[in-house]
C-alpha cells in the first residue's frame, strides 16, 4: 500500500467514525394521567368505585413505536427518533385508568381485573377513532366508549371529541397535549360512572 493510499484510508476512517459518533439517538415518550384533574366529588365515596379498562383500540396508522404527526390533509410523518416507550394502546389504557382514579377518588381503577369483584366492577372499553397530532398546533382525539355497569349486561355508550392546543412546539408539548385530551375523554367517562354509582 502506497503512502498516499494509506493517508486517504486514515482520513476516510476518521470521517466514518465521526459520522457514526454524531448520529442522532431516539427519545422515548410516555403518556400519563393528567395532573390537573380534580376529584369530581369533594369527599371519597363510602365504598370505592371499582373500574377495569378492559380494552383500548387505536387506528392502525398510529399503532406503531414512532410518534406519528399530521403534515397535510392526507399525509402523515413518522419520527424515527421520537418513539413511544410502550405500545400506544397500552399506554392510553394506563393514562385513562390514572385519570379515572383521580376523578372518582378511587384506588380501585386498573387495566387488570385481578383482585376485582366482578359483581361490583365497571368495565370500560375505549375505541380511539382519531389520534391526530399537528405539530405546534393541537392534538385531536375522538373516542367511542362503552361502559358496562356492575350487574348489567347492556353497555352505556358515548362519544368524546377533544381538540387540545399544544403549549409550544416539539414532542414534549405534543405528549402533554395528548395527556390533557385523554383527561377530557376520561372526564366524560367518569361522569357516567359517578352518576350510576351509589354514593
Amino acid at each position: 500500500m502506497t503512502r498516499t493510499a494509506l493517508v486517504i484510508l486514515v482520513v476516510l476512517s476518521g470521517v466514518l467514525l465521526g459520522a457514526c459518533g454524531s448520529s442522532p439517538t431516539a427519545s422515548f415518550y410516555t403518556l400519563k394521567s393528567d395532573a390537573a384533574l380534580a376529584p369530581m366529588v369533594s369527599t371519597a365515596p363510602a365504598k370505592p368505585v371499582q373500574v377495569v379498562i378492559s380494552a383500548v383500540t387505536i387506528p392502525g396508522v398510529v399503532d406503531r413505536p414512532q410518534i406519528v404527526t399530521l403534515v397535510g390533509d392526507n399525509q402523515v410523518a413518522l419520527d424515527e427518533f421520537a418513539r413511544w416507550g410502550e405500545p400506544l394502546k397500552a399506554n392510553i389504557a394506563r393514562a385513562i385508568a390514572g385519570d379515572l382514579a383521580r376523578l372518582l377518588g378511587s384506588d380501585r381503577v386498573s387495566v387488570f381485573d385481578a383482585g376485582m369483584d366482578p359483581a361490583n366492577t365497571w368495565r370500560v372499553r375505549v375505541d380511539v377513532m382519531r389520534f391526530d397530532a399537528t405539530p405546534g398546533e393541537a392534538v385531536t382525539i375522538e373516542a367511542l366508549w362503552a361502559l358496562v355497569a356492575p350487574g348489567k349486561s347492556v353497555p352505556v355508550v358515548g362519544r368524546s371529541l377533544v381538540r387540545q392546543q399544544m403549549d409550544g412546539h416539539g414532542n414534549d408539548a405534543l405528549v402533554s397535549a395528548a395527556d390533557r385530551a385523554l383527561g377530557a375523554v376520561s372526564h366524560d367517562i367518569a361522569a357516567v360512572i359517578q352518576a350510576g354509582s351509589p354514593q
